[in-house]
């Protein structure tokens, strides 16, 4: 399975999205939304994200996230990225 990510390069909650793909080794396809010329307001972006905002992660044809911290949240989750300790989870969401 690879991942289609959606998002803005220079964006800090793109970013993060990013960073634990590469750190992770997942597999994904980037895909740049150019925001400034209405992307994320067309029909098509707006099925994958009704707020139309970015980040975006496509997981599989029926499932797509939004908001980078439940992105990084689902991607992480059982990885050393995101400690199965409660206080330590806590810590890293701090």
């Amino acid at each position: 399975m690879k991942y289609q990510a959606y998002g803005v390069s220079p964006s800090g909650n793109c970013y993060k999205v990013r960073l634990v793909l590469e750190q992770l080794n997942l597999p994904y396809v980037w895909h740049e939304v150019d925001m400034m010329n209405g992307a994320t307001r067309t029909d098509a972006f707006r099925k994958l994200n009704p707020n139309g905002k970015v980040p975006v992660l496509v997981i599989d044809d029926n499932t797509v996230l939004s908001e980078s911290d439940a992105i990084v949240c689902y991607l992480a989750d059982g990885s050393p990225l995101l400690p199965d300790n409660r206080l330590e989870r806590a810590q890293v969401l701090q």
